[in-house]
């Protein structure tokens, strides 16, 4: 452990401290904004929910994170992100390979595609093992065995030996977690984890998770754009829009009284639960109009102001800063915030 990590523990600092990421695409010599200058604390023991509609940076920030993104074409731009006191964001790559999946790992979006499907399931599961601890194949296997009944993979001893294609994807995405939990991280990246399940398998799959998080303390980075799953898993909350956090903060608060419109849109674009009688017509649902403008075609104003019903023509013009709220406890990049409950 570096003297950095040792004081920041000490010291009682975030486990995960990222500020002013930035993150760029390079388009000949020019290079674009794909995430603008965000930050966010995450305390170990916690989870902080980062939601947003597809392209708005939510996945793009996750890999950051690891450093996996697709260099030399996309890379970090500038800003920080310190792992227990230690920049990741200026750590060689060796460095890199000795944090992945030890420090810091990662649940991605598709367990189908980011398994091996030539190895079995156990083979990748004690590679993840071995390739940070020096503990003997048996042993390997027995924990393998261990971590696959902990996230409740009915008959373990048996399916240890079973290539992906055999499982269904909830079972592949229980296998996923036993694979990042493997070398108990500090951190835990989860990336759209109930994409593509079932509502009965997601509600297993995020129990795991929050099990998984009371036995190790591991913290959570939770990358979703379920709301629901957001509010019953997550502490704090970074909404996501163009590249940047638009509102943050205490997630019931965010979610029962949201500052800015595109976090008020979010929410009442969710079915409210009412029940549908034969032969009455089903109502439609609020929707966002418009679209997330590609990277880099924004403008220079407020980004959500095309599709923001509050908008003015200041929002045109100037581009809002993430400020602290009057209620003290969330932050909010609008000239014009929503206040009251939302109805």
């Amino acid at each position: 452990m570096s003297t950095a990590t040792s004081s920041a523990r000490a010291a009682g600092a975030p486990t995960l401290d990222v500020r002013n990421l930035v993150i760029e695409a390079r388009v000949g010599d020019v290079p674009i904004r794909l995430v603008d200058d965000i930050s966010f604390q995450l305390e170990a023991g916690g989870t902080l929910a980062i939601v947003g509609e597809s392209g708005c940076g939510k996945s793009m920030t996750a890999l950051s994170l690891m450093r996996i993104l697709p260099e030399p074409a996309v890379r970090i731009g500038g800003g920080r992100i310190a792992l227990d006191g230690e920049d990741l964001a200026r750590a060689s790559e060796a460095r890199m390979c000795q944090v992945r999946n030890s420090v810091i790992s990662m649940i991605f979006q598709d367990p189908m595609a980011s398994l091996n499907p030539v190895h079995t399931v156990g083979q990748q599961i004690v590679e993840a093992i071995r390739s940070h601890r020096d503990v003997p194949a048996r042993q390997a296997r027995a924990e393998a065995i261990a971590l696959l009944r902990s996230v409740h993979l009915p008959d373990p001893e048996k399916r240890i030996d079973y290539y992906p294609h055999r499982l269904s994807g909830g079972m592949c995405q229980r296998v996923m977690i036993a694979m990042a939990l493997a070398a108990r991280p500090r951190v835990l990246i989860a990336d759209e984890p109930t994409t593509a399940l079932d509502t009965t398998v997601q509600a297993q799959v995020m129990s795991l998770l929050k099990a998984a998080q009371r036995d190790t303390g591991t913290a959570v980075v939770l990358i979703t754009h379920n709301l629901a799953v957001a509010a019953d898993a997550a502490q704090n909350v970074a909404v996501m829009y163009a590249g940047r956090i638009v509102e943050a903060g205490p997630v019931h608060e965010v979610f029962r009284t949201p500052r800015h419109p595109y976090t008020v849109g979010l929410l009442q674009a969710i079915p409210d639960g009412l029940e549908i009688h034969d032969g009455q017509e089903i109502p439609a649902l609020v929707e966002i109009p418009g679209t997330v403008p590609r990277p880099g075609l924004a403008g220079t104003g407020c980004a959500f102001a095309p599709r923001c019903p509050r908008a003015q023509q200041r929002c045109r013009e100037e581009r809002p800063e993430l400020e602290v709220q009057d209620d003290g406890v969330r932050t909010a990049a609008c000239f014009y915030p929503h206040h009251g409950v939302l109805q």
